[in-house]
């Protein structure tokens, strides 16, 4: 049974630690939604892509090719009487705006519509910053907003039953810290839904003049009212009464931060943590702004919503400026607003590396990038209107100048045209293959409508890979396993437009046809060219492992070759391959081909005798695990680390969660909180784990035991020493990795970086050799090395070394994989 449907199925009150969108996933399935529909937008993908996806059996699951779509199949779903829930992020909600509003204001039995909308207000990984709640509420569609893994986890039971009660679609909005940090859930009970009965024919849900003029009177007269009373009397509203004297009104995951700050400073502040955003429950607000003698703070994400609701109530409460740009809160930044002093952190004299996130070693798209990088530099070309997605990072290659949102490049390239026609041959449009399907196609067939000349570049890499590689319209198979048969090429020729198709992986091939079909705009012709290549994250693993070489006495250190964080020069200029190259996945190699001389060739296979290949211990088939009792462990323990995006930030924290489970924490509080989207892609990476007597995935400074720093300068970044708690350690690994681009001078020295830590307890140590050592010449274990040293500084000392082997050993089971972890986290722990 795969662990999903384990989760599905389990006795219900049993304790997980799950990532919130994990959470909700199963509470999905647990409560007896019939049917979840979306599409991939961080920081909600992982609903579909690893809960439910594995599940669909037990539930009607899949991806549609935009959020429009998907909100339209959610509302066919309900109009055959099943509760459906969709999910998307929030840009997605603008891009299915027409239907959103549409359908919310019919007044009929059918199954429950729930939105699942997922923020990122940092943002981590998307293109912009808009807070949604008024736009919802103009389709007055309540909005419940979750508060914890718990909350999230029976959500969809909560808006489900709201949507069949009032008849309205209900929208779940789920801040991203929540769905991306993982926290402990106790597992709702099974149930079933029936599905509703239709009692009105569907002629009933038609959007005629007078049908809409109608249903909007109902909404606003009948609906409103009901849905007011119901949040005035929710038992979602949680009041934490204190002296009275400071008042702190909040919602969703900001009621963690708020709680974070009352229990970890000792402060005595009321709470009124709202369960509901809109409508609001203005007579209990009054009644709470009442009861304080003081101020009383709203502390939300986003803009300012239900901070400017309350005051066009007349009550005067503390809240943001009207040109702050504040949109999510940190405990720091709660107990500052809220007046309560913390020890000013030293300033850091010595700046971090910058890191722009990349795309991968390998990827089919940066020869592409590369060859418009150049012809922008010789002048052939002046414009790239990009697109969001991978190809989106094509923009630190300069490769990309313009974006705006998804399938939108060759619409502005045709208005920048029509405005500019002597440009036609001077730009060019680019997408990928996901958001060609998602809306781009609507910009094709526009162009070809107004005859617009140019060129538009597809990059199909047969998934969308910006959010993990879920399948699309080009994929080999859909979710449910079924062979596609929509054929992109035929589609485009099939509109009337010229397609021409070339090898991600040809340098020669990408320049002749780029250039060819900028001289046939120059004629009036537009051409959509298609650069095509698997996204390597889905490439089997028999493609990697080819090794490049460089033949120093040939090498002319030109540095041509230096288009890939997986090459890298000395500083005489010749090149070497770190463990982040991949061979260009058994393609031909674009560093090989972008050398002049031929210096890099594939390395001949090496020759290791038997004497020289690494043998690990067997690793136990079973662990004993001392008695519970047996040894005690603090009240609270608390961890952040530090890396680059690829390094095992993500696999630590899992670990570091499993092990707070099985000492017992699971009767207390668990929470992790990590950063995705973008960072991934070679950026920086921090994850926070801390259990007991704890409440926010976001650590307040000064309360971290030890700092775990993968990469040595990651130490550097503002803010992270400042989470350490007087007498903690910082556990530096000497691991060095180069950003893309960046001279190896550039990277902060050595005495530098210890001088700016000589006030802390630090050990540095050497996770890659030790890693190297046990025979992985790509360094994937040296996190688990840092894990094993790690387990024997205090206090996670205090754990026993059976439990972090268990934990080690849940998270990856896989023998060959738990024998490898067993022997990396033996060497780790043999360091000290």
């Amino acid at each position: 049974m795969n662990p999903v449907k384990k989760l599905c199925t389990q006795e219900s009150g049993e304790a997980a630690v799950l990532q919130g969108n994990m959470a909700f996933a199963v509470g999905c399935v647990r409560t007896g939604i019939h049917a979840v529909d979306g599409y991939p937008g961080t920081p909600s993908t992982e609903v579909i892509d690893k809960g439910l996806s594995n599940v669909q059996d037990m539930i009607s699951v899949g991806w549609s090719i935009s959020e429009a779509t998907a909100v339209s199949v959610g509302y066919g779903h309900s109009l055959a009487g099943q509760d459906c829930v969709v999910t998307m992020k929030i840009p997605g909600l603008f891009q299915a705006g027409d239907p959103f509003s549409s359908s919310a204001f019919f007044n009929e039995d059918r199954g429950a519509l729930v939105y699942y909308l997922a923020s990122d207000f940092t943002p981590s990984s998307t293109q912009h910053l808009v807070d949604p709640r008024p736009f919802i509420k103009s389709c007055f569609v309540p909005i419940f907003e979750p508060r914890n893994h718990q909350e999230l986890h029976e959500a969809s039971e909560i808006a489900a039953d709201i949507s069949r009660q009032f008849k309205t679609p209900v929208v779940i909005l789920a801040n991203g810290t929540l769905c991306h940090s993982e926290g402990l859930v106790h597992l709702s009970d099974v149930k079933t839904r029936d599905r509703v009965e239709l009692t009105v024919p569907l002629k009933k849900f038609n959007t005629l003049p007078v049908v809409a003029r109608g249903n909007y009177n109902t909404v606003v007269t009948e609906r409103m009212p009901a849905l007011t009373e119901m949040v005035e009397n929710s038992p979602l509203n949680k009041w934490e009464k204190g002296a009275g004297k400071v008042g702190v009104i909040t919602y969703g995951i900001n009621e963690m931060m708020v709680k974070e700050v009352k229990e970890s400073l000792g402060e005595d502040i009321d709470i009124l943590s709202l369960g509901f955003t809109f409508p609001l429950p203005m007579n209990l607000i009054r009644k709470f702004y009442d009861s304080i003698d003081g101020d009383v703070y709203v502390i939300e994400d986003g803009y300012r919503f239900v901070q400017e609701e309350i005051e066009r109530n007349g009550l005067a409460i503390q809240g943001k400026d009207a040109i702050e740009t504040l949109t999510e809160w940190t405990p720091a930044q709660v107990a500052g607003r809220l007046g309560y002093s913390l020890e000013s952190p030293a300033s850091n004299e010595v700046a971090p590396l910058s890191r722009p996130p990349m795309i991968c070693a390998g990827c089919p798209y940066r020869l592409f990038g590369e060859t418009v990088r150049q012809m922008k530099k010789k002048g052939k070309l002046e414009t790239c209107f990009g697109d969001i997605g991978c190809n989106t990072l094509l923009y630190f290659m300069d490769a990309v100048d313009t974006n705006v949102a998804m399938g939108t490049g060759e619409s502005n390239r045709a208005g920048y045209v029509l405005a500019n026609p002597e440009k036609a041959s001077k730009c060019l449009s680019m997408l990928g293959d996901g958001t060609e399907c998602h809306s781009g196609m609507d910009s094709t067939r526009n162009t070809i409508f107004r005859h617009i000349p140019g060129v538009k570049v597809v990059l199909d890499n047969n998934w969308t890979a910006m959010t993990g590689g879920q399948p699309g319209p080009t994929s080999p198979v859909n979710l449910a396993g079924q062979t596609n048969t929509f054929d992109l090429q035929s589609s485009l020729a099939a509109h009337g437009a010229k397609v021409v198709e070339v090898s991600g992986y040809d340098r020669k091939g990408i320049k002749k046809a780029l250039t060819g079909a900028l001289a046939d705009a120059e004629n009036d012709v537009f051409t959509t060219l298609v650069i095509t290549g698997v996204c390597i994250r889905k490439m089997p693993k028999s493609s990697y492992g080819t090794q490049m070489t460089v033949d120093a006495d040939i090498c002319k250190r030109c540095g041509l070759c230096q288009i890939c964080p997986g090459i890298q020069a000395d500083k005489d200029g010749l090149p070497s391959f770190n463990n982040m190259c991949t061979g260009c996945v058994s393609q031909s190699a674009a560093c090989a081909q972008m050398c002049p001389v031929n210096a890099i060739t594939i390395a001949e296979p090496s020759e290791k005798s038997a004497a020289d290949r690494v043998t690990l211990p067997e690793a136990p088939e079973t662990i004993t695990a001392p008695d519970a009792g047996s040894f005690t462990l603090p009240e609270r323990v608390a961890l952040a680390i530090r890396g680059v995006g690829g390094q095992g930030n993500l696999f630590f924290g899992r670990v570091l969660t499993q092990l707070a489970f099985l000492a017992g924490y699971g009767d207390t509080n668990i929470v992790k909180g990590e950063t995705h989207g973008m960072a991934q892609m070679g950026g920086p990476v921090i994850s926070t784990f801390s259990c007991g007597n704890v409440c926010s995935p976001v650590l307040l400074p000064g309360t971290a035991d030890c700092l775990v720093s993968m990469e040595q300068s990651e130490i550097l970044r503002q803010g992270f020493v400042d989470m350490l708690r007087p007498g903690g350690t910082v556990l530096l690994a000497k691991t060095h990795v180069l950003p893309y681009g960046v001279a190896e001078e550039a990277y902060p020295a050595h005495k530098q970086i210890m001088d700016t830590l000589a006030n802390y307890n630090v050990v540095e140590i050497d996770v890659l050799e030790q890693a190297f050592a046990l025979g992985d010449p790509s360094g994937r274990i040296a996190n688990v090395v840092m894990i094993g040293a790690l387990s024997t500084l205090a206090p996670f000392n205090e754990f026993p070394a059976e439990l972090w082997l268990q934990a080690l050993k849940n998270v990856s089971p896989k023998p060959a994989i738990w024998t490898a972890n067993h022997a990396a986290f033996s060497a780790g722990r043999a360091l000290f």
